[in-house]
C-alpha cells in the first residue's frame, strides 16, 4: 500500500515511526522523503485505516493512494 503524507524531514519520519513500529515491523514500512508526495509504502497485509490512524496519532496526515 502507498500513502501520501505530509512528512518533511527525518524527524517527521522518526515520529511517525514510533507509532508505526507498534503495529508493524521496521522492515514493513518506508517513507520516501525524496518524492514530492512523501510516499509511505507499507509492505504488510494490514488495513489501510490502521496505518492512517497510526500516522495521525503521530500528528501527521496520510492519504491512501490508488496504485
Amino acid at each position: 500500500m502507498k500513502f501520501k503524507t505530509n512528512a518533511k524531514c527525518s524527524g517527521c519520519v522518526a515520529a511517525i515511526g514510533v507509532k508505526l513500529n507498534t503495529i508493524l515491523k521496521k522492515t514493513e514500512w518506508n517513507i520516501n522523503l525524496n518524492s514530492p508526495e512523501k510516499i509511505l509504502t507499507v509492505y504488510a497485509a494490514i488495513p489501510a485505516a490502521i496505518v492512517i490512524e497510526a500516522v495521525e496519532a503521530a500528528g501527521y496526515q496520510a492519504e491512501e493512494l490508488d496504485v
